[in-house]
């Protein structure tokens, strides 16, 4: 089957939202392999999960991923039906989890716009195995068929399911999805198949969901129906309802049964429906409700914030068109032309167009902003997988994981955060009886902590292992020739700072998680792309500390505006130690015919940016111009410039690719646009390469 993305939004959606639930589900897994078994929450969590990826692969005619969901799903269709004694969690979880695994990959084709060809069979037939043991375990004990459901390109009719039940009430729901959500008509049919296994009637309307987009705009203007019959009672009708994804405003009731059977008549003959209340009695406040079940609405408070998901790339619009705005009110409101201006009303209207920028730029950043716990429970499943793997015992534990950072940084961070971590269960915590006759506890212990500094967030991870040994960094730091100075000059964390070189590895032994010499400079480049550092600190059989500092932002940076000659530069201000105008008795050459100045007894490298960039008009005389002493990574150099311009907040935006890629043109960043309409070249300090920082 060729994947057709004719319509995109549906894929878009299906690609969400699988995404989405696959997060939850491995997560529902980990946290119940956690408490030692399945609850009888976790085992209706992981049934819906995996119900409802089956429904919506085979409404986009996935059909290899909805046979791998259906699978599971009766798996634990059996679990919740028939509640055996004895139950291999381990096993099942594995099961699920390489579910999980081959259900992501699927997805990824899809996104990339491939077709979705794994090849699943074998996994089913474990899938099927392990489900034949269980009902033998448990006596081949036979329980009731699931209703049923959806097959690939069909539809459902609303259909008497099982009239013969005495327990069972009805049901009226009503719900109006969330402006901008589209595609109403496929959330309605996606609602509708998570019920099939709660209901023995079921009616809605528009009834054509399925095969009528134009359902979608009725949907949107008088909402989508329900009448419904079942046994599982109205709190966990309720329940399903308000879980219910992009859903704005609902009412959930119980009704008669002829309320139902007149529903039903209606559909029958194709009258249009008619809401049993009006509106507004069904959707007004809380307050002015009575205490029954009868109607109730979702919240407006704290608990009942409204959500939406608005794709990234228009966030990224959004981002570049504020910038614009930012750019433009500086060149307006700092203009020649204006300055000489002595209007009181002018200057107002100034201050505030600048307050309202600065508000809104605010705003537009704080949308963007993403939370680091997703990122932080997946390495759960890291930790989970080697634990098996290396037979060891590990806690990991999280702080400050609602800690946020632009969208984008998050995109950077996953990967060098999963080999940290993979090198602290691999190389730094122990075996068990290792840390016994150490007198450690046997189970080892990994702190993943995310804190706010400034402008940067900083990321730990710390373990409680046997730490790096200097001895053995320093043995291979000679071998692979990579020791640029004696042992005896370099501090502790210059020599731990070895670990983060390409090819370089202390492990005698290749593993799969470890020993070839790529992970820890994997982590480095990732993090020096978006301006971000790492620091490594480590005390023999007490643990090793990993420090990696990233910016909040890409879009945005305050910097120091320099000029040099008729060229302007922007060096971000979290680099800057400090500035000053040298002494002519400062500055001298070494031995290599360096140019140095003494700093408080302490000597630094100069950079002059005239001679680098081939400046021409550019200051050569020391002492008129200003030297900027900078630090990046612990290191320092002095950039000698000018003049210095001012501090300002600018927007950063990507340079050419004829800079970066063919002229390659190391040092930069990126560029922004000044006040004054001229281009200022954002410096970037870790990548002046080739240069003797101190």
């Amino acid at each position: 089957m060729s994947v057709n993305f004719e319509n995109e939004p549906m894929m878009d959606i299906y690609i969400f939202e699988t995404n989405q639930m696959l997060d939850q589900l491995e997560q529902a897994i980990i946290s119940s392999e956690k408490q030692g078994g399945f609850s009888a929450e976790n085992i209706s969590e992981i049934f819906r999960f995996m119900h409802t990826i089956k429904g919506s692969s085979a409404m986009m005619l996935f059909n290899t991923i909805e046979r791998v969901a259906h699978t599971v799903e009766d798996i634990f269709y059996f679990i919740r039906e028939q509640k055996p004694e004895q139950l291999d969690y381990s096993g099942i979880s594995d099961l699920v989890l390489e579910c999980v695994d081959f259900i992501k990959i699927e997805v990824e084709k899809i996104t990339n716009k491939n077709e979705p060809d794994g090849d699943a069979e074998t996994l089913i037939e474990t899938l099927k195995i392990f489900l034949d043991g269980m009902k033998a375990e448990s006596g081949g004990v036979e329980i009731k068929d699931k209703p049923e459901e959806t097959k690939a390109k069909q539809y459902y009719i609303p259909q008497e399911k099982n009239p013969a039940v005495s327990l069972s009430a009805c049901f009226h729901a009503l719900v109006f999805f969330q402006d901008d959500c589209m595609m109403e008509n496929i959330r309605a049919y996606t609602l509708i198949l998570g019920l099939m296994d709660m209901v023995e009637e079921i009616y809605f309307s528009p009834a054509d969901i399925a095969d009528n987009p134009e359902t979608a705009i009725e949907i949107r203007e008088m909402g989508f129906e329900v009448y419904m019959k079942s046994d599982v009672g109205y709190e966990m009708i309720k329940a399903y309802f308000d879980k219910c994804i992009f859903a704005d405003r609902l009412s959930v009731r119980e009704v008669d049964e002829r309320a139902l059977k007149a529903f039903q008549k209606e559909l029958e003959v194709a009258k249009p429906v008619i809401p049993q209340a009006p509106l507004i009695d069904l959707f007004e406040d809380k307050k002015s409700q009575p205490a029954s079940n009868e109607v109730t609405g979702k919240p407006n408070g704290a608990n009942g914030q409204a959500m939406i998901s608005v794709n990234v790339d228009k966030l990224d619009k959004l981002m570049d068109l504020v910038g614009e705005l930012v750019i433009s009110e500086s060149m307006v409101t700092q203009s020649p032309d204006v300055e000489n201006i002595e209007s009181e009303n002018f200057h107002k209207a100034s201050l505030e167009l600048h307050k309202i920028t600065e508000e809104l730029q605010d705003m537009v950043m704080a949308i963007r902003m993403v939370s680091l716990s997703n990122t932080f429970m997946k390495m759960n499943r890291i930790v989970r997988d080697m634990c098996k793997k290396l037979n060891k015992e590990i806690v990991m534990e999280f702080i400050g994981e609602q800690t946020e950072v632009d969208k984008n940084i998050i995109e950077h961070i996953s990967d060098p955060l999963m080999h940290v971590i993979r090198n602290s269960i691999d190389h730094g915590i122990e075996d068990e009886d290792e840390r016994l006759i150490k007198g450690k506890d046997k189970v080892g212990h990994i702190i993943l902590e995310a804190k706010n500094m400034g402008s940067d967030v900083l990321i730990v991870v710390k373990d409680d292992g046997q730490g790096l040994s200097k001895e053995k960094i320093i043995e291979k730091a000679k071998k692979n020739g990579i020791l640029e100075k004696s042992e005896e000059e370099m501090t502790d964390r210059e020599i731990y700072k070895l670990i983060l070189l390409p090819g370089f590895s202390t492990n005698e032994a290749i593993t799969e998680y470890s020993g070839r010499g790529v992970g820890m400079d994997v982590v480095v480049k990732n993090l020096e792309s978006i301006g971000g550092v790492v620091l490594v600190e480590s005390e023999p059989d007490h643990g090793t500390t990993i420090t990696m500092k990233i910016p909040l932002t890409l879009a945005i940076v305050e910097g120091m505006n320099i000029s040099v000659g008729r060229s302007r530069y922007t060096i971000p201000i979290t680099t800057i130690s400090e500035s000053f105008r040298p002494q002519a008795g400062d500055c001298f050459r070494d031995p290599d015919n360096n140019e140095m100045v003494m700093i408080r007894g302490k000597c630094y490298p100069i950079l002059r940016l005239h001679e680098h960039y081939k400046i021409k008009n550019g200051q050569t005389d020391l002492s008129k111009g200003i030297l900027i002493m900078v630090e990046q990574d612990e290191k320092r150099i002095c950039i000698f410039a000018d003049e210095l311009l001012g501090q300002q907040q600018v927007v950063v935006k990507s340079l050419p690719h004829y800079v970066t890629s063919m002229k390659k043109i190391l040092g930069l960043a990126g560029c922004t646009l000044l006040a004054d309409g001229s281009i200022s070249l954002i410096m970037d300090i870790g990548g002046l390469s080739g240069l003797r920082i101190q």
